[in-house]
């Protein structure tokens, strides 16, 4: 045999089983619990989707539901490999892929008494959301609002005048709606769709699973395999 191509074929073997090395078996991430979407038990939308893009990788999914905040907070020292439903750039410490797995519909709820708000007239109302959502950073023109610890108790604010609108994804929101006793009264309203990413923790294997994450992604894109996922939950197809 020539022995360049014998030194061709020793290097490729090699360069296989580093890159074999480099890549973790597994991959931990942490999420807030949201329904139908992270649930508990490892069923949901974005569960699905991040199945379907590691392992077929040979990298096994594993989950861990804890509060947002905490979610970060693991990621950033490094006790997960990341965290779900990032938006992009918005904690520091972690990494961030080229692709995001999805996107969250953000919706304003308030009375239907008060004039249906736009984003370029959101600076007008008061405002309420989750504590660590952040959507200061993410919407134009926000002057006044307060960070709720749990959504219990925000149909109450709302009723009372101690909020004209609360700010969540579309599937949280219609949650809260859901626990009227009068749903007529409110209204749900279209405001921004913004991007949601894992945050990779800032590690070795970090690095290893972001770079497998976007070579993953951008296959399932191009091919359409991701459709027929977020058809099953019945929620829009972001790409």
């Amino acid at each position: 045999m020539d022995v360049r191509r014998w030194l061709l074929i020793v290097l490729c073997v090699f360069t296989a089983v580093v890159q074999a090395q480099d890549v973790p078996g597994k991959v931990m991430l942490a999420s807030e619990e949201w329904s139908d979407y992270t649930n508990k038990d490892g069923t949901g939308l974005a569960w699905d989707v991040l199945r379907q893009v590691f392992e077929p990788a040979g990298i096994n999914l594993q989950t861990r539901s804890v509060p947002y905040t905490r979610s970060v907070g693991l990621a950033q020292r490094g006790e997960v490999d990341g965290w779900v439903g990032s938006y992009r750039n918005e904690a520091e410490g972690v990494l961030y892929p080229h692709w995001n797995f999805d996107s969250d519909h953000i919706y304003a709820l308030g009375l239907a008494s008060i004039p249906t708000p736009t984003v370029a007239t959101l600076g007008n109302y008061r405002l309420a959301w989750v504590r660590g959502y952040k959507y200061e950073e993410y919407l134009p023109n926000v002057r006044r609002f307060n960070q709720v610890e749990r959504r219990d108790g925000i149909l109450a604010m709302l009723l009372h005048g101690r909020a004209d609108f609360y700010i969540d994804a579309l599937a949280e929101a219609k949650y809260v709606l859901s626990q009227a006793d009068d749903p007529s009264k409110f209204t749900l309203t279209p405001i921004a769709e913004l991007p949601l990413y894992i945050g990779f923790a800032d590690n070795e294997r970090g690095r290893g699973l972001m770079a497998v994450f976007d070579q993953r992604m951008a296959a399932l894109v191009k091919s359409g395999e991701l459709k027929p996922i977020f058809e099953r939950w019945k929620q829009p197809y972001p790409f």
